[in-house]
């Protein structure tokens, strides 16, 4: 009886043992998750997400499409913010440059973050950013204001993708976000100090 006794507590180990390593793995997978789906998205242009390029496409298309800007600022930020020009028109291939213009509305400085996609979804693969804003935090004093570039082509390859043969136009869209407060370290007060004498 005792040793039926023991195998069933070892048996019974064995799947504490496996069931706590398997949840450990999902909540590790889980965290996984964000930067790997990120870094997908980056990849791919899966949900919308424009790609970045190093430099200019080097060729140029036939196909132009009109390429629209949205600029927004979510609660929590006192800024505004605007592009310089609702639309361009864009040659496949062929670099372009637009500005957007923001100001801290606030009597204190401000960081933002902005957060971007494409439309159609689809569009996100052939949208090719050089230079923007976007990849980096943003600082603004209290009232200031700044014009940001964006620098963009779209890759002549998307006129051999059947997706986007209907689309002739695309709308790049920004969201501001207040970045993160830094946190400041808890630090003890300075030793008082006696005079000499």
């Amino acid at each position: 009886m005792s040793a039926l006794g023991d195998e069933t507590g070892r048996r019974n180990g064995r799947f504490a043992f496996g069931g706590a390593a398997l949840v450990l793995a999902m909540i590790g997978l889980t965290y996984a998750a964000v930067p790997f789906y990120a870094a997908f998205c980056r990849a791919t242009g899966y949900e919308g997400t424009p790609q970045i390029a190093n430099s200019e496409a080097g060729s140029q298309g036939r196909r132009s499409l009109r390429v629209a800007f949205d600029a927004n600022v979510a609660p929590g930020l006192a800024w505004s913010f605007e592009p310089e020009t609702d639309a361009v028109v864009v040659r496949t291939g062929r670099t372009a440059t637009v500005f957007f213009r923001a100001r801290n509305l606030s009597d204190k400085p401000t960081a933002a973050n902005a957060v971007f996609n494409v439309t159609p979804e689809v569009s996100g693969a052939w949208f090719d950013k050089i230079q923007c804003f976007c990849f980096s935090e943003q600082h603004l004093g209290p009232h200031e204001s700044a014009e940001w570039a964006v620098v963009f082509f779209l890759d002549p390859k998307l006129e051999t993708d059947e997706s986007m043969a209907k689309v002739d136009s695309i709308t790049l869209s920004y969201t501001l976000f207040a970045a993160p407060q830094p946190q400041k370290s808890v630090t003890s007060p300075p030793a008082p100090v006696r005079p000499a004498g």
